[in-house]
């Protein structure tokens, strides 16, 4: 039941940030609105105001702005999408995806916010876990770990990568305490869920708020690379494609709730940031696509036939609604439904 809740709150919140740039950026450009859609399929609950229908739809998985033009026979329409320049075009179709990277990094920001950041010293410890072996072992705020089992610790992932491993296992630290070197033993305790072993160290420290803003906008820039480097090594056959629906979205939202809430903070930024990047691929139906075509339309000076552009994007989304089948059969093998 919480992973529903949870799932049925990402969904809607990274579907509205999208449909709301989307919405935004075309009453700022003087484009007429018809429909603000959360969902697919019949209306659940609507109203009307002013030119515009809000509708909460039966399928939450997505959702829809349509403005006034997209169909041809209301292109010369007052407050038609076509009237506007190239230029407020390409801004509405980006606005979507560039609300969900706002989102990413207004999420991230508020994570730094909550826990900190990593301390100048990648190796000292921040905060200790009460109860936690570390503090059995008499580890303190402060200390720096500079070796474990004689192998020298150069960066935080590595000790936590040794740790990870070794539940169970005692293992001998060398720390730096106000200057001087000592001797600590400490045995991981193993962690239920993933059967790796932990201490109850983080190498966080108290973030100022512009530190957490500063932080947020790097982790969301590294996001947004790590993704298109992604993409590009799937589609030039460097990795193996590795690719969630909504059915496996659920279940890891699920999975990562178990380990705290404060998890989904990161987690939804992460999802944010692929709705977004994913929306700006050059696949017809998609808003990449459309930036595309009004890209050439721009450098030709004179707009693509509507017809045949309309005709591409239909292309574009029955291949969508396979890939998304393929996509859930491949979700129900992993969750062994068959």
């Amino acid at each position: 039941m919480t992973t529903a809740v949870y799932s049925i709150i990402i969904f809607g919140v990274l579907i509205f940030i999208h449909e709301l740039g989307h919405f935004v950026f075309a009453k700022l450009s003087g484009v007429s609105v018809m429909d603000f859609a959360l969902g697919f399929g019949p209306k659940l609950v609507s109203f009307q105001k002013g030119e515009t229908n809000y509708s909460l739809r039966v399928v939450p998985l997505g959702g829809f702005v349509r403005m006034r033009g997209e169909d041809p026979d209301e292109a010369d329409e007052p407050g038609s999408f076509l009237k506007a320049s190239p230029l407020q075009r390409i801004g509405i179709l980006a606005a979507g995806s560039i609300m969900n990277f706002v989102l990413a990094f207004i999420l991230l920001s508020i994570l730094h916010g909550m826990v900190g950041i990593p301390g100048e010293d990648p190796n000292q410890i921040g905060e200790i876990v009460e109860g936690g072996a570390a503090e059995e072992a008499g580890l303190q705020q402060g200390d720096e770990i500079v070796e474990i089992n004689d192998t020298e610790i150069t960066e935080w992932e590595q000790l936590v990568s040794i740790i990870n491993e070794n539940p169970g296992d005692e293992l001998e630290l060398t720390i730096i305490r106000d200057g001087e070197p000592l001797e600590v033993s400490v045995v991981p305790e193993e962690e239920p869920e993933t059967g790796r072993g932990v201490i109850g160290v983080t190498n966080l420290q108290p973030a100022s708020f512009p530190q957490a803003i500063a932080h947020g906008f790097e982790q969301t820039v590294f996001f947004i690379q790590m993704l298109f480097v992604g993409l590009y090594q799937m589609i030039t056959g460097q990795v193996e494609p590795d690719v969630a629906g909504p059915v496996g979205i659920v279940h890891m939202v699920g999975e990562v709730a178990e380990t705290g809430f404060v998890n989904l903070f990161p987690f939804t930024a992460f999802l944010s940031i692929n709705l977004g990047v994913l929306n700006l691929l050059p696949i017809p139906a998609l808003d990449g696509s459309r930036i595309i075509f009004t890209v050439i339309e721009l450098v030709r000076g004179k707009p693509i036939d509507p017809n045949k552009e309309n005709f591409a994007h239909f292309i574009g989304f029955a291949f969508l609604l396979l890939l998304m089948f393929v996509i859930l059969y491949n979700d129900l093998l992993r969750l062994d439904v068959f």
